[in-house]
């Protein structure tokens, strides 16, 4: 049974939260839902209004007392990708270079008929640009497929 409709928020921990939102501003592009402070900074993920959103936080977050991790590695490093149109990749690539960042790839994942870019936030969170072949709308099949 699926009970998600979709993903809401994704929430990183990070070290200095108007530093880390520079980041996702002008190097990874999002556009801000919110001005950031020194606890939190709002992002959407794709189109502005659409719920799907990235979180940038600097403190604890409801219940990490009852994380099975030790203190200070409760949440650790993430990975996560952000779709690019095929016809907007090199653009986005590109945008992230200017900006002093080191890019790796391209990587070819055939399984899913896509080409992915690979680079680091400020706090060493992997991020991805990932563009499939064909953006037809169909679901990505599963790794074993």
């Amino acid at each position: 049974m699926r009970f998600s409709s979709g993903l809401s928020e994704i929430v990183l921990i990070v070290s200095d939260v108007p530093n880390a939102a520079r980041f996702y501003r002008d190097v990874v592009g999002l556009e801000p839902e919110t001005d950031p402070d020194d606890g939190w900074a709002w992002f959407w993920a794709g189109e502005p209004g659409q719920p799907q959103r990235v979180a940038l936080h600097n403190g604890t977050l409801l219940f990490e007392e009852h994380s099975p991790l030790p203190e200070g590695e409760r949440w650790g490093r993430v990975h996560y990708a952000f779709r690019v149109p095929r016809e907007q990749l090199a653009a986005a690539v590109d945008n992230v270079r200017q900006q002093g960042v080191d890019v790796y790839g391209p990587v070819r994942l055939e399984w899913m008929s896509a080409d992915s870019y690979y680079f680091y936030d400020p706090d060493g969170n992997l991020l991805e640009f990932w563009s499939q072949d064909a953006e037809s709308g169909m679901p990505m099949p599963a790794p074993d497929a």
